[in-house]
């Protein structure tokens, strides 16, 4: 009986907070397969590790933290087989109209964020989902000024990207 109440404790914990999920999944999923499987991992590892959760922080941070380990541990194992890539996937510099809609601006901003380092990308994911400074703090593993001061970092390097 018991065993069956925590698995309904945690399909309702990750109902309620897969928005927070998808997120992960959406900054480290290169296509939607990737993301489908980043998801299916993610809540993998969240369910092996439910038994851990002692209520020490808030259960998002420890949601966070679990699933951006997931998906950085993910990307280092990508990392380590041969890369290859389209060349369409390269910005040539042809004759195309500036983008001006929001969801060109969006999907450039999406590119940007990618480009930065595993750990930039999951603090501004955190910051753009208005996650308070001390608790990006306690799932990244840094101080509150640190992340201050990578935020910081952070913007300035996603305003250069998105001149360009």
């Amino acid at each position: 009986m018991i065993k069956e109440e925590k698995e309904k404790e945690f399909i309702e914990l990750v109902s309620r907070h897969q928005g927070l999920i998808h997120k992960v999944c959406i900054m480290y999923g290169a296509d939607r397969d990737a993301r489908e499987d980043l998801f299916q991992e993610i809540v993998l590892q969240l369910w092996k590790s439910f038994h851990t959760f002692r209520g020490e922080s808030k259960i998002t941070t420890w949601m966070y933290r679990i699933a951006l380990n997931t998906a950085i541990s993910g990307l280092r194992k990508q990392n380590r087989k041969i890369q290859t890539q389209n060349l369409t996937d390269y910005h040539l510099n042809f004759a195309e109209p500036e983008p001006d809609t929001r969801e060109d601006d969006f999907e450039k901003l999406q590119w940007a964020i990618r480009q930065l380092s595993e750990i930039d990308r999951a603090m501004i994911m955190m910051a753009l989902d208005e996650v308070p400074y001390e608790e990006i703090a306690q799932t990244i593993g840094i101080t509150q000024n640190n992340v201050r001061v990578r935020m910081n970092r952070i913007r300035e390097k996603l305003r250069k990207l998105m001149k360009e």
